[in-house]
């Protein structure tokens, strides 16, 4: 089981390190349940449970409490880095594969572009910029490449810099490639529920000769709140092959560039018999 370590350097106590560990497995859990579970007071565990909402990890929907996204909400951190794993790394693989030496590469702060982080490491010389601080945490003890952090306010929901800091740091800055992910595809538009998350890529796509759009297939036919972009406004899309070919084919007829990830096969496991 993958324990609730937080990048962003948030201290919690085991207790509520367990709390965040059970829904995150779960996705809703009635409060009560949770009473049960830890052989808490109401009024502990509702104390436990606004910490865990303040730190954006958790959010309250009623009598429930859940890591899941919503429309409005983006799930946690560790919510999202548990989610298609496996076509993530397919398609930061592919993406990473598209980088030259000696190019400057800007990268949101989106899981999907985080697992681009082993195969960047691999490419010498690179410039990485980038708003992420989970991002730049594992970067930066690289020797080969060369880190720049991107400052403002930080956001422990997604372990990330915004703001209008953030955003002027990177517009004297010549990128040659720019790699976003997005919380959803409604029809031609990329969505995400947090405008100023959606400000923070936009300026990394306003510097970049290339921009590059990373979303994996659950991520289509489903909306957010705000609009990122158009998905005319990438040079290049990058998801896997779960897309259903009714929205490849709608990109493709747009004249959007469609690449598709290999997303190896899991072998069976055999069992003795």
């Amino acid at each position: 089981m993958m324990t609730a370590v937080l990048v962003e350097g948030q201290v919690l106590s085991g207790r509520r390190r367990g709390i965040l560990d059970y829904v995150t497995e779960r996705g809703v859990v009635p409060v009560g349940d949770l009473l049960q579970r830890f052989s808490l007071s109401r009024a502990s565990i509702n104390r436990d449970l606004l910490a865990l909402s303040s730190q954006g990890l958790l959010r309250r929907i009623g009598t429930d409490i859940t890591t899941l996204p919503s429309v409005s909400a983006p799930g946690s951190m560790l919510y999202r880095a548990r989610q298609a794993v496996a076509q993530k790394r397919a398609i930061a693989g592919l993406a990473a594969s598209l980088i030259n030496p000696g190019d400057t590469v800007a990268l949101d702060d989106s899981t999907t572009v985080r697992a681009m982080a082993d195969s960047l490491r691999g490419i010498t010389p690179l410039t990485v910029v980038t708003n992420s601080l989970g991002l730049g945490t594992g970067l930066g003890a690289c020797e080969t490449l060369s880190l720049i952090g991107l400052g403002g306010r930080y956001s422990p929901t997604f372990e990330a810099f915004v703001g209008m800091v953030c955003e002027q740091s990177v517009t004297s800055m010549r990128i040659d490639m720019a790699f976003v992910s997005a919380a959803a595809i409604h029809g031609l538009t990329a969505c995400h529920q947090v405008e100023e998350i959606i400000q923070a890529k936009r300026a990394l796509m306003a510097a970049a000769d290339c921009r590059v759009l990373l979303v994996d297939s659950t991520k289509f036919g489903i909306s957010a709140m705000s609009r990122l972009a158009m998905m005319s406004e990438f040079d290049m899309v990058i998801t896997d092959g779960g897309i259903d070919p009714t929205h490849a084919a709608m990109l493709r007829d747009a004249g959007i560039s469609l690449k598709i990830a290999s997303v190896p096969r899991r072998e069976p496991s055999l069992t003795p018999g």
